[in-house]
């Protein structure tokens, strides 16, 4: 099936807030990444004040909304996904064309979306634990506390299922929100929270699409806004933490990592190992926070691990993520296609070798979208630029090693700490392993979300960020702890 963008329907979204759509006087064109020409849609381009009114609307809403249970919340949000289901086919096209990535993975992001706000809902019931320090000198207690208006800004790659990260968290605790939308890719996180919106009391949940530099003070400095969340690059992170010291708003960055996977000599390299190994690397053309971008191999297992990732790859199709027959898309934008190329053509200059794999996309709109073949960069210097940095693309630096010390020491002499992985049939080995690696999660024999315990938390060590999403941890992010002593 050959996909051409020109034919499919434009789409536009408002903004959402205090309960009702609004329109703006100027809109953010939305581009498809697959030929870089075509236009998706458009969604409303908030000026200062509508950003300001959103605030506005979340604080007014937010104490009815802390004063009711947290029982009373979850139904409320477990209710709010009714139509999300009947809607999904559509958002998961609009996704695709926006975001580039194919069909499938579209699908099982607005599927997580829907997850996530059930495991929060499960939660509920923890809310309200108190501890009791018991006299003398005093009885005192200690709960937690609803924060008020929360600002959750979103990233273009897994928009929907990062959001629901967060956003049901901040709702159960008893918080009103403002999500603000990737603005390369709004559209379909916009449709979504719109129809779990419309299901809540007004100002509880609100949308707003816009530019950095319009919005992007009101959302955050406010004294209003109590916390921010954050998805995206790390020095992305930096200026949100810099913004946000100006009136002392606290943060929670979830930041880019360099995730390093170790092989080890006994590890099991059966089909079934080297396609979670292909796809902790290579799903989402690689635009992956926690994607393999470091893998280290003991050299009894080098050629085997390249091999067997090469006959993988070979297999990809790129192409436009609407044809069922495309197995990768293209990346999100040109300017993250060129930092790629430049990774690699540093590393081959370096004296690295390079083998790209894969069958391009073939035709006329394909040829300005932004499409890159995969490839493995072999046995690269550790300091190369490709080892060194996030590439955040479909592009894998391979390094052999001798002794696992030297590999644990090589994985984390990093600026990171979001995700690794240990692959050993022995799990004492991979929990010792584990532990001296220092993330924030450590995945044993698999590799990324799709072998994620969502009831844990979630966060990184070091320059990935800061605070935790999901589990109870992820929840008492947006709650703060209160002490009352009574004389005995």
């Amino acid at each position: 099936m050959t996909v051409s963008s020109d034919q499919l329907p434009e789409i536009r979204t408002e903004l959402f807030i205090d309960g009702d759509t609004r329109n703006a006087d100027d809109a953010l064109r939305v581009l498809d990444p697959a030929d870089g020409v075509s236009t998706v849609g458009y969604a409303a381009a908030a000026n200062a004040e509508q950003a300001e009114s959103a605030v506005a609307a979340a604080h007014r809403a937010f104490p009815a909304w802390a004063t009711r249970t947290p029982r009373e919340r979850a139904a409320l949000l477990t209710e709010s996904l009714a139509a999300l289901e009947a809607d999904r086919p559509a958002t998961a096209e609009v996704l695709t064309r926006e975001n580039g990535k194919i069909l499938q993975e579209s699908h099982v992001d607005s599927m997580v979306f829907a997850h996530r706000f059930d495991l929060a809902a499960g939660l509920a019931d923890e809310l309200e634990h108190v501890t009791s320090l018991p006299a003398p000198p005093y009885r005192t207690e200690v709960s937690y506390r609803s924060l008020g208006v929360v600002t959750i800004i979103v990233p273009f790659n897994w928009p929907l299922a990062i959001l629901a990260a967060s956003l049901p968290q901040a709702l159960l605790a008893g918080n009103t929100v403002v999500v603000k939308p990737p603005p390369t890719a709004p559209l379909a996180t916009v449709r979504t929270v719109q129809l779990v919106a419309r299901s809540l009391p007004p100002g509880v949940l609100n949308v707003v699409t816009g530019t950095d530099a319009e919005i992007g003070a009101a959302l955050i400095q406010d004294d209003r806004v109590k916390k921010v969340c954050f998805t995206g690059s790390t020095n992305g992170g930096k200026r949100i933490m810099s913004m946000a010291a100006e009136s002392l708003t606290r943060v929670a960055l979830e930041l880019g990592g360099n995730d390093p996977a170790i092989v080890s000599a006994d590890a099991d390299l059966g089909p079934e190992a080297m396609q979670r190994l292909f796809a902790g690397t290579f799903d989402s053309t690689g635009q992956i926070c926690m994607a393999i971008k470091r893998l280290y191999v003991h050299r009894s297992r080098y050629d085997e691990v390249v091999e067997g990732l090469s006959e993988h790859l070979a297999a990809t199709r790129l192409g436009h993520g609407l044809d069922e027959n495309v197995t990768m898309g293209p990346l999100h934008s040109r300017q993250q296609l060129e930092y790629v190329r430049e990774l690699t053509a540093q590393a081959r200059e370096s004296g690295a070798e390079v083998r790209e794999f894969g069958q391009a996309a073939e035709s006329a709109e394909a040829a300005r979208g932004n499409f890159l073949l995969p490839s493995l960069v072999l046995d690269p210097a550790d300091d190369a630029r490709v080892v060194v940095e996030e590439q955040f693309g479909p592009s894998l630096p391979i390094l052999p090693f001798e002794d696992e010390d030297d590999a644990v020491a090589r994985a984390n002499d990093t600026w990171s700490g979001l995700c690794s992985s240990v692959w050993t049939p022995d799990l004492d080995r991979a929990a010792l392993l584990g532990a001296r690696l220092r993330t924030g999660y450590t995945f044993v024999n698999a590799h990324g979300a799709a072998h994620l315990d969502e009831r844990a938390p979630f966060g990184g060590f070091d320059h990935s960020g800061m605070g935790r999403e999901m589990g109870i941890e992820g929840v008492r992010e947006f709650m703060d702890t209160q002490a009352v002593g009574f004389p005995a």
